[in-house]
């Protein structure tokens, strides 16, 4: 079972980078935006590059739900991340140029890191839907973290600017996976309370948010800084919501804490690593 399971997630991750590469390739051929451009979204529904991008996505997110019948979170979600690995040379193939070795070692770094920190730390379970407190919060410190991204995106270029738009990418992303836990929840006990549900109104304009984000990060630099960054902050900006939020348990008994402050220190070295380059590469993008 665990092998079947492992053969499903690499298929669902193969398909991740897939989906990815297909559509940084259709937003990089878009006119590049200074600032970020919540219009370039509604610019690029319209491209069939873009639009079949989301093919080999929905065939993973299928390939995903199969892996976790066969085998346990803790083996699938890793392998799930490995689609950033992959997404490198897919890129690469389709621009017919080599992978960076940068980019390979960036994407390598920060999978190990964030592989560790899970790992390690465990996260246990808490409640299914924070006070509204919690809520505003939260909502309050993603908000401020992603306008300091957008910001700091407007005075950056290349790879810096596609990786601080994937760091905002990645904090949507962890936004919406939690306004989902307390949906689902409601989808499993009485489906009829989500359309009075406050979460379901929230969760629309995020989703939108997202994926106007990702095709703005999309369009700078190489496809391993936007990626990298977005890939690691999901996962990592999740944990945190779960433990301030949700009042999810971490584990930071005995060695356990030095391993995993060693693991944030990975994955931020990984972000750093895709995020920068030379000047003359960072504004042509190879």
């Amino acid at each position: 079972m665990p092998l079947i399971a492992a053969l499903f997630a690499l298929g669902s991750a193969i398909c991740t980078g897939l989906s990815s590469a297909l559509q940084q390739r259709a937003a990089k051929r878009e006119r590049h935006r200074r600032a970020p451009d919540p219009g370039l979204l509604i610019i690029l529904l319209h491209r069939p590059l873009w639009l079949f991008g989301w093919v080999p996505d929905l065939v993973g997110t299928a390939l995903q739900a199969l892996a976790l019948g066969f085998g346990a979170l803790a083996l699938v979600q890793p392998l799930l991340a490995s689609g950033l690995f992959f997404a490198i040379p897919i890129e690469s193939a389709m621009a017919r140029t080599r992978p960076h070795v940068r980019d390979l070692i960036a994407a390598a770094l920060g999978l190990a890191g964030l592989t560790a920190f899970l790992a390690t730390a465990q996260p246990g379970s808490g409640v299914t839907d924070p006070s509204v407190g919690a809520w505003l919060g939260v909502g309050a410190a993603a908000g401020a973290a992603t306008a300091i991204c957008l910001i700091v995106s407007t005075r950056t270029t290349g790879a810096a600017r596609g990786g601080v738009l994937g760091v905002a990418t990645g904090l949507f992303y962890a936004m919406l996976a939690s306004l989902l836990k307390p949906i689902t929840t409601m989808l499993s006990e009485n489906p009829a309370s989500v359309l009075t549900s406050w979460h379901l109104y929230a969760l629309i304009p995020v989703a939108i948010g997202a994926l106007a984000l990702t095709a703005n990060a999309f369009q700078s630099g190489r496809l391993a800084a936007p990626l990298t960054a977005l890939t690691l902050v999901d996962p990592a900006a999740s944990v945190l919501i779960g433990v301030l939020a949700f009042e999810e348990k971490l584990s930071f008994g005995g060695v356990r804490i030095v391993i995993e402050v060693a693991a944030v220190a990975v994955m931020v070295t990984g972000i750093w690593l895709a995020s920068t380059r030379r000047h003359l590469r960072a504004a042509t993008g190879h």
